[in-house]
């Protein structure tokens, strides 16, 4: 297994790296910079929406399977990317609460990929001082499953050094409302004042409790839709569409996309900056 890097730069396949002008440390916004302005090279959290390995699998004539393969180890080159460009934090969007609509031979991929995920990474993950948090919901999970992601949250839990999410069985709008009943027990139980309920106590009963929110989402495949992923967090990040399958993604994509979000002004509700 190929030791995940701790800041060294790699070669990329595409014609579009940059890493060497992109990578910068990364910090959360200030409110100050939260006021309008280019996004310039403040970056503390990308999510990705992780598309298209099917279809690249069925344009090379291959099983959905082989393109759920090679779509973790797509995930794996995200990994080290966003270390290499100075990035803090990742979401990896892995499955949906409405894949569970696809064949059972493709669930059971997708489990078994998890699985292999998490047990050929997990110990270099903690040597690289790499938190892993699990979002979405687990208590439908297959135990063994559950039992290997509780294994891999617990034993990176004091890991700081870079933090990967990896949303599996999510949905937005089902932490959503997962959250909200949460905020209601609390409520009914006479330990929640209903207008105690601001934006920061709703933040805190979603499952990304103490995760900034993403500054920009990647999607692959071509397509240009959201798909219920971080409802919530994503109110104000920008987003970037990729005309290429998931399995094909690389540094390469990851630095063009950061040079993209760079050079984009973000209002967050205000109006343009006056020179």
């Amino acid at each position: 297994m190929r030791r995940l890097p701790r800041k060294r730069r790699r070669s990329c396949r595409s014609e579009t790296c940059g890493l060497e002008v992109l990578a910068r440390v990364a910090t959360p916004h200030s409110s100050k910079e939260q006021s309008g302005g280019p996004a310039g090279g403040r970056v503390a959290h990308v999510a990705v929406i992780m598309d298209g390995n099917g279809r690249w699998a069925a344009a090379r004539g291959l099983p959905r399977s082989a393109g759920h393969k090679e779509g973790a180890a797509a995930a794996r080159r995200a990994v080290e990317a966003s270390r290499d460009l100075g990035l803090t934090h990742l979401t990896l969007y892995s499955f949906s609460t409405e894949n569970w609509r696809r064949p059972a031979s493709e669930i059971r991929d997708l489990m078994g990929l998890l699985r292999q995920f998490i047990g050929d990474e997990l110990p270099t993950l903690k040597r690289e001082g790499v938190k892993v948090t699990i979002i979405g919901d687990k208590r439908n999970l297959d135990p063994e499953i559950k039992l290997l992601v509780g294994r891999a949250e617990k034993e990176t839990a004091t890991n700081k050094a870079f933090f990967l999410q990896i949303a599996f069985n999510y949905g937005g709008r089902d932490e959503i409302v997962r959250a909200m009943r949460k905020l209601a027990a609390e409520a009914a139980a006479g330990r929640l004042k209903p207008e105690a309920i601001t934006e920061l106590v709703v933040a805190q009963a979603l499952d990304t409790a103490g995760f900034p929110d993403p500054d920009f989402v990647i999607r692959t495949s071509g397509e240009k839709r959201i798909s219920n992923f971080l409802l919530w967090q994503a109110a104000y990040a920008e987003y970037i569409f990729l005309d290429i399958h998931w399995p094909d993604f690389d540094s390469g994509h990851f630095a063009a996309a950061l040079a993209e979000f760079q050079a984009r002004e973000r209002r967050f509700g205000g109006l343009t900056a006056t020179p």
